[in-house]
């Protein structure tokens, strides 16, 4: 005897409660047409995750409540695992739920609110106490949420309750190297407790995040036995062999996408959905011929697809005609609009309306940043006519030290390649090339310029990237201090000098768009400092 199990790995769309109950049902009918009569779906199902705010409007709740009702009333044949908020005595729960035949059997409350990096559940949430363990066919399941199972407890409450299979739901964001760390403790937990279990995960980009799904199950031994696909929708059905000890039957184990593989896709899966879900008709962004515009366009196409994504060129009194060339190969290569719009017109007609305030004054980043403004207002009002949102391509070395324009290069409303520091940009580039050579060799090989000076390279301003980055990692996503930098190795001025940097553009990084996260500390919901400080 086995019970078949279908672990649902939806995109949902947050705050579209009514889509994301037709979704259940969907999936529902697909678990019945494949026999299955238990589906498993992520955390918070019915709202997305993370809902935020949304959470503090009643009118949300109502419609979970509704949402719930309609789903005892039209599923049958099938039992549904899923998660929602539920109003509750003293507060709202982050909750898992049994539907069965048109009741609603068994609730479990969350026992661990994570309220650290991009989580903030406490701000919403109040923490549940006791395990659930519900019977379906002879075979008795725990449930746990998320957080539960990176802590020992709810786990152990729910062997001890009898459970002889564990459920966890999720919503686990994405970053490098997180599908490792997710089975390695999942396998743990297994081990620990003889449990088999099973592990929804989300899928799909929400504002910063990217869930990469890769549902999967173990058995009590720790060993992997299902997996599914990342960074896709998916149904993973699980055969669970029953008897006095019930144990998941080999299935099917997709591969966990490894270094730049994995961070291309996740910036391609939170490019696509954030432009799909927010009703963008495409895609546009300046191409400069540099290495950044020309990754964050082979991104954007991988995501939309060439017929929605189109470039424009703006050459200045200091553009390289090479970097106008290597710019046309690439856009003609992956097949996107293209156009040229010189920015000398308007440069001059700025400094034309300047000179009398500036009389006396030397030339100086004034009139570079003059420049990167000319070309953001000429990328807002083509992406505001097109109704194509604007892909900016600044990358977090630039972000981290504050080269970048305001209102220049750092306008537009998504940066893809906002969390990934100038080192791991060229690797990206080198991956993508691998897949299909789009990139022209000139452009990975060149050194990096901004082109708003005579003879200008990135490196005038800045330490050489690979000694920036490295700092950079220390003391941005390590909280490393400068002692501690300098005594790792690295040359004290340039620690100095970076750090100060940093600290000094705080204002900057608060005022650009969001961008797909792929590290533990990215700018945004991760890392919130005050902008004045004494620090």
């Amino acid at each position: 005897m086995t019970l078949r199990v279908l672990i649902a790995q939806v995109n949902l769309l947050v705050g579209d409660v009514a889509d994301n109950t037709d979704k259940v049902l969907a999936a529902a009918a697909r678990a019945a047409g494949q026999g299955a009569d238990l589906v498993v779906f992520p955390e918070l199902t019915l709202t997305g995750y993370p809902p935020e705010d949304l959470l503090l409007r009643p009118e949300l709740i109502r419609r979970c409540e509704a949402a719930l009702a309609r789903l005892c009333s039209e599923v049958r044949g099938v039992t549904l695992v899923l998660g929602y908020p539920k109003a509750g005595l003293g507060g709202l729960y982050n909750v898992a739920g049994v539907i069965r035949d048109g009741a609603l059997i068994a609730e479990y409350a969350k026992q661990h609110l994570p309220n650290y990096r991009v989580f903030d559940e406490k701000r919403y949430f109040r923490p549940g106490s006791a395990p659930c363990v519900f019977e379906h066919s002879g075979l008795r399941i725990g449930l746990t949420v998320c957080e539960d199972i990176w802590e020992e407890g709810p786990t152990r409450q729910a062997a001890e309750a009898g459970a002889q299979i564990l459920i966890n739901i999720n919503a686990s964001p994405y970053h490098a190297e997180k599908a490792e760390e997710r089975s390695a403790l999942v396998e743990r937990r297994a081990r620990e407790h003889g449990l088999p279990i099973l592990y929804a995960n989300l899928v799909g980009g929400q504002d910063e995040l990217v869930f990469d799904g890769g549902s999967f199950v173990v058995d009590a031994q720790g060993t992997c036995t299902h997996r599914a696909p990342f960074f896709e929708e998916a149904d993973l059905l699980v055969e669970v062999a029953l008897g006095p000890v019930p144990h998941p039957l080999p299935g099917a184990l997709a591969q966990i996408p490894q270094g730049e593989a994995s961070v291309y896709r996740a910036l391609v899966l939170g490019v696509r959905d954030y432009v799909r879900k927010n009703g963008f008709e495409g895609a546009v962004l300046g191409l400069s011929g540099g290495i950044d515009s020309a990754l964050t366009l082979a991104i954007a196409v991988d995501a939309l697809g060439p017929d929605r994504v189109e470039v424009v060129l703006m050459p200045s009194r200091y553009t390289a005609d090479m970097s106008n060339q290597d710019a046309l190969a690439q856009a003609r290569t992956l097949g996107v609009r293209s156009s040229s719009i010189p920015i000398e017109p308007a440069f001059q007609a700025f400094l034309g309306m300047l000179e009398g305030t500036f009389a006396g004054a030397a030339p100086d980043v004034t009139e570079e940043n003059i420049q990167a403004r000319c070309r953001g207002i000429l990328l807002m009002a083509i992406s505001n006519k097109r109704r194509r949102i604007l892909l900016t391509t600044g990358n977090k070395s630039e972000m981290a030290v504050g080269y970048a324009t305001l209102y220049g290069d750092m306008a537009g409303g998504f940066a893809p390649i906002k969390d990934c520091f100038k080192t791991l940009v060229y690797r990206l580039a080198h991956y993508r090339n691998t897949l299909g050579e789009v990139i022209p060799d000139r452009v990975l090989i060149r050194p990096p310029s901004a082109e708003l000076a005579p003879n200008q390279v990135d490196q005038d301003s800045l330490p050489p990237y690979d000694l920036l980055d490295a700092v950079l990692q220390r003391y941005i996503e390590a909280d490393q201090g400068v002692a501690d930098i300098v005594a790792a190795g690295f040359p004290e001025t340039e620690v100095r000098r970076v750090a100060r940097l940093v600290d000094r553009n705080e204002y900057k990084r608060r005022q650009a768009p969001p961008g797909v996260r792929i590290t533990r500390r990215a700018f945004g919901r991760d890392r919130r400092y005050p902008i004045t400080s004494g620090f």
